[in-house]
């Protein structure tokens, strides 16, 4: 396995690119199920995870070609209606086929996503809202088999806005004729940019106070769409250079998808300029100050920033507190970070963080994408050498870390396996 090598103690300077969001380039390249014509895809991130998406497009049925961050899809043969437990279990957002494969064929059989790192993740939402559109769910073995005769619209209140659930009933609803009401559903950036994407496909969404109308139409046709930039990439950036407390340009990003992010660093004693398309940050006070923060669904802070933020608050004066109200088990970074010498007390879905960690390089191991990122913020202020291992945790969601973080004058290298 591939790990990260970093010397630490060394400022960041620069301008450094943001790269398409991961988390709005995966349905919007699984809705092209919803065609058979050409999609073609622009500022898609070479992730991982989009490989792993591709290969379940290729297995459906579907010609896929990538190359300079674009991805182009059409139409190769039957489409297959069933993802094998092989594909499924290595990523999680492969269920998001199913509203497109159930919305075309009136069948889908996708077999259970695993367990997640940062927690259960359960596809109950999802399955909730396909009944009632009219679909029968049966579970057989380790396979959820969804069916209908005929779809019919319905409104739909989410039980919590996920938005895997919101993605997949968006999908499913735009090709059910007749209006669907979905209530409570997430409002992230990408979910918006998937509701563009659909748009210009010829779906009919709209939002009418805090509710999402899905007009059904017969048909969608192919689309040419450029995928926001990931605002959690931004986030990263923004917090690795307050960590050194250096100067940096993140460009090629869009700050109003960070606003809540972008309010804390300034509370934190930090000058954040905007731009159009960019975000300056320099520190503007000697000492870090201590910034409470809450996760919670967008426009709240986000999850994926929670073990980030540790980072940073671990060297303000003072004490301050983070609070994880989304997945269950994002905590798991906590103990390497002691390990590099950071001060937290953790007492249920609270942590307690004691400022003013010197930091000091340690062997450290990546238990999921964005617990692996903190730690080689972690590494970027510490003392001496610090190694990250299992790498391919942060590999799935950020696009040539290490050598984007080099080219800011970071010490960071990568050790092939």
């Amino acid at each position: 396995m591939d790990k990260f090598t970093i010397q630490g103690n060394t400022k960041l300077t620069g301008q450094i690119k943001v790269s398409g969001s991961k988390n709005s380039a995966l349905p919007i390249i699984i809705s092209s199920l919803l065609t058979d014509e050409k999609c073609v895809i622009k500022n898609v991130p070479n992730l991982h995870d989009i490989s792993s998406t591709i290969d379940i497009l290729q297995y459906l049925g579907k010609k896929v070609e990538f190359k300079n961050n674009t991805i182009t899809i059409t139409k190769n043969g039957c489409c297959k209606t069933d993802i094998p437990y092989e594909l499924v279990k290595k990523m999680r957002a492969s269920f998001l086929s199913a509203g497109p494969l159930l919305a075309r064929y009136k069948h889908a059989t996708i077999s259970l996503p695993g367990g997640c790192a940062i927690g259960i993740r359960p596809v109950d939402i999802h399955l909730k809202g396909f009944s009632k559109l009219g679909a029968k769910i049966k579970q057989k073995g380790g396979d959820i088999l969804i069916s209908a005769k005929k779809l019919k619209p319905a409104k739909i209140i989410l039980g919590f806005p996920s938005v895997g659930a919101s993605q997949n009933l968006l999908m499913c609803a735009s090709l059910v004729e007749g209006k669907t009401i979905l209530e409570n559903i997430a409002r992230e950036p990408e979910v918006d940019d998937l509701i563009n994407c659909l748009n210009g496909m010829g779906a009919k969404i709209s939002y009418q106070a805090n509710k999402v109308i899905v007009e059904g139409v017969k048909k969608l046709s192919g689309i040419n769409h450029t995928v926001i930039a990931d605002r959690i990439e931004t986030g990263t950036y923004l917090i690795a250079a307050a960590c050194t407390k250096s100067t940096i340009e993140v460009i090629n990003c869009e700050p109003e998808n960070d606003e809540i992010l972008i309010e804390y660093l300034q509370e934190a004693g930090f000058n954040v300029k905007c731009g159009k398309n960019s975000i300056k940050i320099s520190p503007r006070t000697k000492n870090v100050k201590p910034v409470h923060i809450k996760t919670a669904p967008y426009p709240g802070f986000a999850t994926d920033l929670q073990p980030l933020w540790m980072v940073l608050m671990s060297q303000a004066k003072g004490t301050c507190e983070v609070s994880e109200d989304i997945f269950e088990n994002r905590f798991m970074h906590v103990a390497e970070l002691v390990r590099m010498g950071a001060n937290i007390h953790m007492e249920g879905k609270t942590a307690s963080i004691m400022g003013g960690t010197s930091f000091t390089g340690a062997n450290v191991m990546s238990s999921d994408l964005r617990g692996g990122a903190c730690l080689v913020l972690a590494g970027l202020c510490a003392s001496g050498e610090t190694v990250v291992d299992r790498v391919y945790h942060i590999d799935r969601g950020y696009e040539q870390l290490e050598k984007k973080l080099a080219g800011l004058g970071a010490k960071i290298k990568r050790k092939k396996a």
